[in-house]
């Protein structure tokens, strides 16, 4: 056999192997990614919790979304078309719909199973009130570095359209007033300085926000973070302590005073003549208002007796001061298993209670921190239970069929948080229970 007659079986070897071994690569990554999808479905992971991607039938299959998303394997190729195969890990960075070549995703709320009810807003962040703005996790971003870049587009908004105002305004009154001072607040308070507006920053507690309520040390942010004016903070993780020290630098280097407490009982009045209430009648008079309040203000109560005892919180600050106590945990999420393990690191006799069998809503680290303290005993886990009374010295559960007395110094509840929705309504905002469609 001559050279040459070698040169080209080898050639067309190689021509035929490569593609073999690409269609054989790509079958068994679909393979994957089809199990790990129906698994999802099999333990309940298939539902997202909030803000996520809608693959259209425009998707090339290219996998730019799958390698983009910070939480790992949320997006898989199957058949080359991009699917959710583990929704309950997707948290709404949006990133995988920025990196599409071909515009095939759309991020939505809510599926056809669990309607997300959010106020009605334009593109513009404008709610059914001419002239009332909403940004942030009331309106659906509940990531901090999507709150900050919602709250300074919220704010641009609302400079253009005071800009394009031609109506005469009393210099007392203010040009907008943003109720909320978590992330999307003072993003939107930090561009209103920007842009030269008269700007008031309200919070019921301070400073914060929701960040407030996270309990000390807590991670809080994975993402670097684009502040208006004063370019990026590049932290991939920080704990809740140094995020609201940034969050001070940043309110104070833009001259930024946050008025709390302060807590808004109603918003009142038309474009350019609004009254916002606050405590014990005192009021504020602004041209445009911007709600960036969150979701988590008002927490989710179970409706239980006993639920109104001063043994019962909703939120931990400090696990140390409730070192040695015996405690019980109620919910599923990832704020509920967070708090059980730091009090277990407190030295807490620490049971969890939850209503589902399986461990869905919450992250894959911290379902695997929570589970690791279950097996080494410092955890009592519950699941397929519920909180039915809370007493002095001890609570009942109710598991399956089976009652389940426990002795008890406090309860921690992680029922979720309720919309203001009186307060919105209050407002005379609209709003939307969202399905996960495309015309949501």
């Amino acid at each position: 056999m001559s050279l040459d007659t070698i040169i080209w079986c080898v050639a067309l070897l190689l021509t035929l192997l490569v593609p073999l071994f690409y269609v054989l690569r790509e079958r068994n990554r679909s393979a994957r990614a089809q199990e790990a999808l129906e698994l999802s479905r099999e333990t309940g992971r298939d539902e997202p919790p909030s803000l996520h991607p809608v693959i259209t039938s425009r998707c090339a299959g290219m996998g730019a979304c799958e390698r983009v998303c910070p939480e790992g394997k949320v997006i898989g190729l199957i058949q080359n078309r991009a699917h959710l195969i583990d929704a309950a890990r997707c948290i709404g960075h949006g990133e995988c719909a920025e990196a599409c070549p071909v515009d095939a995703i759309r991020l939505v709320f809510g599926t056809a199973r669990r309607g997300v009810d959010l106020p009605e807003v334009g593109g513009d962040f404008q709610s059914t009130v001419r002239g009332v703005y909403v940004a942030g996790e009331l309106g659906g971003m509940g990531l901090i570095r999507n709150a900050f870049t919602q709250g300074r587009q919220a704010m641009q908004a609302i400079s253009a359209d005071l800009k394009n105002d031609s109506a005469k305004s009393d210099a007392e009154v203010l040009d907008v007033v943003i109720v909320g001072a978590g992330p999307a607040g003072l993003s939107a308070a930090i561009q209103a300085r920007l842009d030269g507006l008269k700007v008031e920053l309200l919070d019921q507690y301070g400073l914060g926000g929701a960040v407030l309520s996270y309990p000390r040390r807590k991670l809080v942010m994975t993402r670097p973070v684009e502040v208006p004016g004063q370019g990026q903070w590049k932290h991939h993780k920080i704990g809740k302590e140094e995020l609201l020290e940034l969050f001070q630098t940043a309110a104070h280097n833009a001259g930024i005073e946050v008025r709390a407490p302060w807590q808004v009982t109603k918003v009142l009045g038309e474009l350019n003549q609004f009254v916002v209430h606050g405590p014990e009648g005192a009021t504020l008079r602004a041209r445009r208002v911007l709600l960036s309040i969150g979701r988590r203000g008002t927490p989710r109560k179970l409706g239980i007796p006993g639920e109104d005892s001063n043994k019962v919180s909703y939120q931990l600050l400090e696990p140390e001061i409730w070192a040695g106590s015996k405690v019980l945990v109620v919910g599923g999420g990832d704020s509920a298993l967070e708090a059980a393990v730091a009090l277990a690191g407190e030295g807490c006799e620490v049971s969890l209670s939850y209503r589902q069998d399986t461990l869905a809503r919450a992250r894959e680290a911290n379902v695997a921190s929570f589970e690791g303290a279950v097996a080494t005993g410092r955890i009592r886990s519950y699941l397929s239970s519920q909180l039915v009374n809370i007493q002095g010295s001890c609570v009942l559960l109710k598991q399956k069929d089976t009652d389940v007395l426990l002795e008890n110094d406090h309860v921690f509840i992680f029922a979720g948080g309720e919309l203001p929705t009186a307060f919105l309504e209050g407002c005379g905002i609209g709003m939307r229970r969202h399905h996960g469609r495309l015309d949501d």
